[in-house]
């Protein structure tokens, strides 16, 4: 996979799943062990009216569905299909607000019956949420 540009539009048909991200998610490294996605809290996300009227901060569960869908968009060749099998850990330690761009790294290891991956999201005030996942999928290689 090549760095680039993917709409929820274009996301939804490939992948088959929905998603709360109203806006894109941009791939900014995908070769390697190490592969990372980066995105924009738009104004206009969807999530932000109800969280919280008149102060806006993005869901914690919209972090954890960002960096699924750079799992998704980064994942390594020859890995096939992925499903999320499991959120090992999350911790969320900073709020993001309208505006803020968020730089999600992913960290691939490969694991019995599929892959282990270790996420960090910072923002331009710093780190905002450390997750572990796990996925089911084909490990080539």
């Amino acid at each position: 996979m090549t760095a680039g540009t993917l709409s929820p539009t274009r996301v939804r048909p490939l992948w088959q799943r929905a998603t709360p991200l109203a806006g894109p998610v941009e791939v900014t490294a995908a070769d390697g062990p190490r592969t990372a996605v980066r995105f924009t809290v738009a104004a206009g996300e969807t999530v932000l009216p109800g969280h919280y009227p008149g102060f806006p901060i993005f869901p914690g569960v919209c972090l954890l569905d960002l960096a699924h869908a750079g799992v998704l968009a980064t994942a390594p060749a020859g890995a096939g299909p992925l499903e999320l099998a499991e959120v090992e850990s999350t911790r969320f330690t900073s709020p993001v607000y309208p505006g803020d761009v968020l730089d999600v790294d992913l960290d691939w290891r490969a694991a019995e019956g599929g892959w282990k991956v270790r996420g960090a999201i910072r923002s331009a005030r710093g780190d905002v949420a450390k997750l572990r996942l796990r996925y089911r999928g084909e490990v080539s290689g």
